[in-house]
């Protein structure tokens, strides 16, 4: 029997909540993995991936992560920061010096995950510093083989990020943050990790959207119905006026600079939330066996709770979701 050729990928981002997806998927794979992180002691990566301490500011460090390497995936990012500047120190500004240190290393393939949102340049900071990082990355597309992502609102076992969202979705009325008609995309983490796992060795190049495959994406009113079967009951949604969410995003933003601490909730994200079409777009990507949202979401939802991030269902719930195998982390 032919024995599958193993690679060494190179990984940023590693410990974050993609990065973590990806890391396992590769070593499902038999691939060998090479993280660049902050800290190694903190890192809690599994035993076999081979660390490089560093920050992907510091070239010594991004030098050791590719030397070597095949691929180098390219997951290292922020999603909130106190300051606008920030978001383009981490997002953006890293990337050529990323991308020369991967072509000085002989590393054949680039993946770099972006964000749907970088389409939006204008709707808020972090749009504008992803689709910053695509412009001063896509020029070395000449001397390495480079694929950009853009990934939708990304959902799945690890994620905090939208615990908040999911948690209000378990609620017998729901406190969504959005407009009613909005359409938008979703992806699972694992469906994610697989299409990077795939994209490593793979061809395709450019800047794609990348999302689960269902045409004509998602509603709330979707998103909504699926949480009343996946919790045993029908869920009623009040939609937030935009005006109070975005006074809730300069209240949040202020402390947030008191602190020191960044927060999710900021008026850039506000605008985010109310934009009405975040649906993906040619040029397209779909991982294959692809889990639709119904799915994803009872999977992701017996993970929190046997994590205890959220509280135990309740007994009288009655759904499918009781069958539904351990989701993947």
């Amino acid at each position: 029997m032919k024995r599958k050729t193993t690679h060494t990928v190179a990984v940023t981002g590693a410990t974050g909540f993609v990065g973590r997806h990806a890391v396992a998927e590769l070593l499902r794979r038999g691939h060998r993995v090479r993280a660049l992180v902050r800290d190694a002691d903190r890192a809690r990566l599994p035993g076999e991936v081979e660390l490089v301490e560093g920050a992907i500011e510091n070239a010594d460090a991004v030098a050791r992560l590719a030397t070597g390497a095949t691929a180098l995936i390219h997951a290292a990012g922020i999603v909130s920061a106190t300051r606008d500047a920030d978001y383009f120190r981490v997002n953006a500004d890293p990337l050529p010096a990323i991308a020369l240190a991967a072509i000085a290393a002989g590393v054949s393939r680039m993946i770099h995950v972006s964000s749907l949102a970088a389409r939006e340049p204008d709707i808020s900071a972090y749009a504008a510093s992803k689709r910053k990082g695509e412009e001063l990355l896509s020029p070395h597309g000449e001397n390495i083989s480079l694929l950009i992502l853009r990934p939708p609102a990304i959902y799945g076992p690890g994620d905090r990020a939208t615990l908040p969202l999911l948690r209000e979705l378990t609620r017998s009325v729901a406190l969504i943050p959005g407009r009613r008609a909005a359409r938008f995309s979703l992806l699972h983490a694992g469906d994610l990790a697989r299409l990077m796992a795939d994209q490593a060795m793979g061809a395709a190049e450019g800047i794609h959207d990348v999302d689960d495959g269902k045409e004509g994406g998602y509603g709330w009113n979707d998103v909504i119905a699926t949480a009343g079967m996946a919790e045993g009951r029908p869920r009623q949604a009040f939609f937030l006026p935009g005006t109070l969410v975005a006074m809730a995003g300069w209240a949040a933003l202020f402390w947030s600079r008191l602190s020191g601490t960044p927060g999710m909730v900021n008026p850039g994200k506000a605008r985010e939330l109310y934009h009405p079409d975040w649906l993906c777009r040619a040029p397209r990507l779909v991982p294959d066996r692809a889990m639709g949202f119904d799915r994803g979401f009872a999977e992701t939802l017996v993970w929190y709770r046997q994590e205890g991030w959220l509280p135990p269902r309740r007994q009288t719930d009655r759904s499918s979701a009781h069958s539904t195998p351990k989701a993947r982390t």
